[in-house]
């Protein structure tokens, strides 16, 4: 590094830029003393929350600043970068208000190492939401990946979570080796790992596609596409459920925001074999969800579909979707009604699972209308978003990406896809008739609820979920309007 770009690492407008991670990495810090000085220790809660309040008020600042790509190139703090930003700090605190005394009792002399982990996870999808450069992502990717395979098998006592998180760091760890190797071979053919070097260059010479081959297939890995969407079902069924809602939507949107810097690797003609994997991804997660009577399980295979979707949006740009600008709306948009529709829905089964209900299965649903009527209401809007109901922020997702491949000249995926959107009702509903049409069974209907002041952070997250799932279907111009 020369003197001129040691010097930028000291520019004004950089520390502006990185403010978000540096006030995340204070936060964490804070957290870490609190665990030795007995003064700090009633305040981990609110210093959790003040942490992610106030990166997501600088991230929301450099929103509106643009200060562009900062730090020589290799991380970027554009509008773009921030608004993913927001959804990553969003999706954190949610899942970490729902983890509110969501363990049990022998668990909790464990909840500081469990919130140091989470709050850990922000910086690394930031890092990678911004990455201008391959090594910065990957140093983002381990910050997420190594906290989550420990809150993955963070319930030791249960088997099923520690086989989540075994399972999960094998194949994580696979998944960056391919990452790793695509990018020295990257590095091989083109002398570069920065993003707008290779750009200029061009993929060109069995050398570099390799790279790129192996690169889309660790990206692949993380969102939970065909065929590196195996590990989903048992992962997300045995992690602890607050954990599943943040790898569920957090992960999945860093490494979406990565996919859509990086998707210029990918040929033009790669448009058609993109568009097939995405369908062909939507189809087995809506089938697999079809077969399954466990909830948690279903919504997996769920989310296997629901990154199929948003995979159409890269197709439909490789294949030339002349608005500007119109990948990038429909994955923001696309993700920011799933985060808080997948958040709200993995959050009520961890609140009815910290309140003793047996809610893994659609038979311990039946009958909830009558015994947590606001609860099944939410629920309700959640399952009816995630199937792309009209009046949510989930149907005007799949509006905005099927719209791309139209006017991409990709009729057939997205006549296809709209049809494979429609198979996913058939699972989404039968919660919904399990909860208003089905009389609970007599274990079920005896089945008394805890209340109490304990369980106001999850209620209070899945009412914001809920509130911003309708105004995102109702008033989708206030967030349009907004976009970068």
């Amino acid at each position: 590094m020369n003197p001129q770009d040691l010097l930028q690492l000291f520019d004004e407008r950089a520390i502006e830029a990185v403010r978000p991670l540096l006030a995340l990495s204070a936060g964490l810090i804070i957290l870490l003393l609190s665990g030795v000085f007995d003064g700090l220790k009633a305040l981990r809660g609110p210093i959790v929350v003040a942490t992610l309040l106030f990166g997501g008020w600088l991230t929301a600042s450099n929103f509106v600043t643009q200060p562009g790509v900062v730090l020589d190139g290799t991380y970027s703090a554009d509008r773009a970068a921030s608004a993913w930003g927001l959804l990553f700090v969003v999706a954190t605190l949610l899942a970490w208000l729902f983890s509110h005394h969501y363990y049990a009792e022998d668990e909790r002399p464990f909840q500081l190492e469990h919130d140091v982990l989470m709050l850990t996870t922000p910086i690394g999808m930031m890092l990678m939401g911004g990455a201008q450069n391959l090594i910065v992502f990957f140093v983002g990717l381990e910050i997420l990946s190594i906290p989550l395979y420990a809150l993955a098998s963070f319930r030791r006592s249960r088997a099923r979570s520690v086989e989540a998180g075994l399972k999960y760091f094998l194949l994580g760890a696979f998944a960056a080796a391919f990452f790793l190797y695509g990018s020295s071979l990257i590095y091989a053919a083109t002398g570069t790992v920065q993003l707008a070097e290779i750009k200029a260059i061009g993929i060109h010479g069995p050398l570099a596609l390799a790279g790129v081959a192996l690169l889309m297939a660790s990206l692949f890995f993380k969102i939970s596409v065909f065929p590196f969407h195996l590990w989903v079902p048992d992962v997300y069924q045995g992690s602890p459920t607050p954990v599943t809602a943040l790898m569920a939507t957090g992960t999945k949107a860093a490494a979406f925001a990565f996919l859509l810097n990086a998707m210029f690797m990918l040929p033009a003609k790669a448009a058609v074999l993109v568009a097939v994997v995405a369908l062909v991804t939507m189809a087995l997660g809506n089938l697999g969800a079809l077969a399954q009577t466990d909830v948690k399980r279903m919504l997996a295979y769920s989310g296997i579909a629901h990154a199929g979707t948003v995979l159409l949006v890269v197709a439909g740009t490789l294949a030339g979707d002349p608005e500007s600008g119109g990948a990038l709306h429909a994955a923001l948009f696309y993700m920011g009604a799933y985060v808080f529709t997948a958040a709200g829905a993995f959050g009520l089964l961890a609140l009815l699972e910290r309140d003793g209900e047996r809610f893994t299965s659609l038979e311990s649903l039946k009958g909830l209308a009558h015994r947590r009527p606001v609860v099944a209401a939410a629920l309700t809007l959640f399952m009816l978003s995630l199937g792309g109901i009209p009046a949510t922020g989930g149907f005007l997702g799949k509006w905005m990406v099927f719209s791309s491949l139209v006017r991409a000249g990709l009729i057939w995926p997205a006549v296809i896809g709209a049809l494979l959107s429609v198979i996913a009702l058939g699972y989404y509903l039968r919660v919904v008739i399990a909860m208003y049409m089905q009389p609970a069974s007599d274990r079920d209907a005896a089945t008394q609820s805890v209340r109490g002041a304990s369980a106001m952070p999850a209620t209070l997250a899945a009412g914001v979920c809920a509130v911003f799932v309708l105004v995102m279907g109702v008033l989708p111009s206030l967030f349009l309007d907004r976009l970068p």
